[in-house]
């Protein structure tokens, strides 16, 4: 007898309900609300060519299947994700899947550390080439399109800056010249839509607010393109860098709180954000909902439900000294590579994350040795404020 919990229309329900129970429901046989961990390397067939949908863990597992189900029903109908062991995972697999050799990809100027890393250092070898431009202007991306360029590749807001670009503005653009535009929505998670402002394919690191509870690294692309999904997955298959089911499982439990996390992430980091703003000893501060944001309008527009993150960047008057002093003498805020953790995170981008590039290269993107990256967590916010204070005291 088949369950009234199987297959339920999720179609018209909301975002915080679609985090809770996409892509599964409660088991036929025992009535488990969560679903089973499928800790298996290979699957029994019933004959030569007759599976059940599964034959190989490398390939895909049903636990895993049900994150993709989850991501794809928070993003909306049409959807499809691939999901990954790192999020590096996700971004090797999506340029190894649609770039070859003697292509070209637009990027913008301003990505994580890793990316620009793998662009630069990996794909190179096998004759791949790329330009970075400075994306807020969408002529700089339209100017720098050439006949063998092959993807667009944004992040926004970007890390560690916290620059944003106009998607809705560069998928003009990338849909006039026939190229896939890609978003990497890490930083912003459920309060960006990519998708409704004309991404072709959404980029996330899971690791970070998805999962939310620094408990397991992972990756997704996500498209509403079936045939590039399949892509994605047989890409997936001969690298061997698909989720595992644990870490899977992991993340479902994270995804069920995202909408309600990333609200207060928000409303944490920008109280923070006026405190600092407000400090003498703080020089500077980057915050997108903060009234002095340079790109205050496009933050609007691009983050409709009036919440901008968890992220922030700020500098001291002092300088790179002070900045390393406070960064070592935090005590609640960990100092600690990664973001989007229920845990309050600090971070030095010029010697951590973003190592790998010359001094010259990181201040031509305004990333400056001096520059202090924090994720402000779930903390009650005036116990991080308290953690600042004595720290740059």
């Amino acid at each position: 007898m088949e369950s009234r919990y199987f297959n339920r229309d999720l179609t018209e329900a909301g975002e915080a309900t679609r985090s809770i129970h996409g892509g599964t429901s409660p088991d036929l046989v025992t009535g488990a609300i969560l679903p089973p961990i499928y800790q298996t390397a290979t699957y029994a067939q019933e004959g030569v060519g007759i599976n059940k949908g599964h034959t190989y863990s490398r390939s895909s597992n049903p636990t895993v299947k049900s994150l993709e189900l989850r991501l794809a029903a928070i993003e909306g109908s049409n959807c499809f994700a691939t999901c990954f062991a790192t999020g590096m995972a996700a971004m090797s697999t999506l340029l190894m899947t649609l770039m070859k050799k003697d292509e070209h990809l637009i990027c913008s100027d301003v990505l994580f550390g890793g990316s620009v890393r793998f662009i630069d250092s990996i794909l190179s070898k096998y004759g791949i080439t790329a330009s970075y431009v400075d994306a807020a202007d969408p002529e700089n991306v339209a100017k720098a399109i050439r006949p063998n360029t092959k993807l667009i590749f944004l992040e926004t807001p970007a890390n560690p800056t916290l620059k944003l670009n106009d998607i809705e503005a560069i998928s003009k653009i990338a849909k006039k010249n026939n190229l896939p535009l890609v978003v990497d929505n890490t930083f912003m998670s459920s309060l960006q839509k990519p998708f409704d402002l004309g991404a072709d394919i959404i980029l996330y690191s899971t690791t970070k607010y998805i999962d939310g509870h620094n408990s397991t690294v992972g990756g997704a692309l996500l498209t509403t393109n079936q045939q590039l999904a399949t892509d994605f997955e047989y890409t997936r298959k001969n690298l061997g860098n698909i989720q595992a089911p644990f870490e899977a499982w992991l993340i479902l439990q994270g995804l069920k709180t995202l909408v309600l996390r990333v609200k207060q992430h928000s409303d944490n980091a920008l109280q923070v954000a006026k405190y600092l703003k407000n400090h003498p000893k703080v020089s500077s501060v980057i915050y997108p909902g903060l009234d002095d944001f340079p790109q205050l309008e496009l933050a609007k527009k691009q983050h409709p439900s009036g919440y901008h993150g968890g992220m922030l960047v700020f500098e001291m008057v002092e300088g790179y000294d002070k900045a390393i002093s406070v960064m070592n003498k935090v005590k609640l805020c960990a100092l600690a590579e990664s973001l989007g953790s229920t845990e309050s995170l600090i971070t030095h981008p010029a010697s951590m994350t973003h190592a790998a590039m010359t001094r010259e290269a990181r201040e031509a993107i305004g990333l400056s040795e001096g520059m202090i990256r924090l994720s402000v967590g779930l903390e009650d916010v005036a116990d991080i404020i308290k953690d600042l204070e004595q720290a740059m005291s």
